[in-house]
């Protein structure tokens, strides 16, 4: 195992959009680890590394609110696209106000966590790069607070603050339950064929284990 870093994640709202209740959205209870990782990525991602995500702190109660939020009801279809490069004429573009819809989420508030993670080495990584050099990247970004996109919370309008956490223990909340069946992933082994990962999450004492978790594919 990489050597890893520990990244405290705060921010006002969180949706982590539960895949059996996705029309009327309702977020997981504690952030998925394919979120953590998203976080950590977007502060250092580099095709030589892959972020592993070891264990999730919850530092400030689990709370919900009932919103409602615009969406956009449809995508831009990649039949038009390929009709479109092949000398059709289609549109390429979305009306939103034809398109937005509303639809109600069950979003976390106030949440506050601490990320354990670490990376392990890829088949792309150079011969001139190693463990160390990449650890001391990630720590030197955490520490100046540098990002290659604004981190969020399962939805884009939902910001994620981030900051190296500064050591000692962390003062998670003194819950203990089982979260159910919960998001790991997503397996791109076959780009032709994306599978989703689970796992059976349970939080002891404010603390969310994923390393080491049996994987349901």
């Amino acid at each position: 195992m990489s050597q890893g870093i520990r990244i405290e994640v705060f921010g006002d709202y969180a949706l982590f959009t539960r895949p059996e209740l996705k029309v009327e959205r309702v977020s997981y209870e504690v952030m998925t680890p394919s979120a953590a990782r998203g976080i950590v990525e977007a502060v250092f991602w580099h095709p030589g590394l892959r972020w592993h995500i070891d264990r999730i702190y919850v530092m400030n109660p689990i709370s919900f609110i009932n919103i409602r939020r615009n969406e956009i009801k449809e995508t831009v279809s990649a039949n038009n696209v390929r009709s479109v490069l092949s000398g059709a004429s289609k549109p390429l573009f979305i009306n939103a106000k034809e398109s937005i819809l509303q639809r109600a989420s069950m979003v976390l508030t106030n949440v506050r966590y601490v990320i354990d993670a670490h990376f392990t080495m890829t088949d792309n990584a150079s011969p001139t790069d190693n463990e160390g050099k990449f650890i001391d990247m990630a720590r030197r970004r955490l520490e100046h607070g540098q990002c290659y996109h604004q981190p969020y919370f399962g939805c884009r309008e939902f910001p994620a603050h981030f900051r190296a956490w500064q050591g000692g223990q962390v003062p998670t909340i003194s819950e203990t339950r089982p979260l159910g069946i919960m998001l790991y992933d997503m397996d791109f082994t076959d780009p032709c064929d994306i599978k989703p990962m689970f796992f059976f999450a349970e939080l002891k004492n404010g603390v969310m284990e994923v390393a080491g978790k049996e994987i349901l594919r």
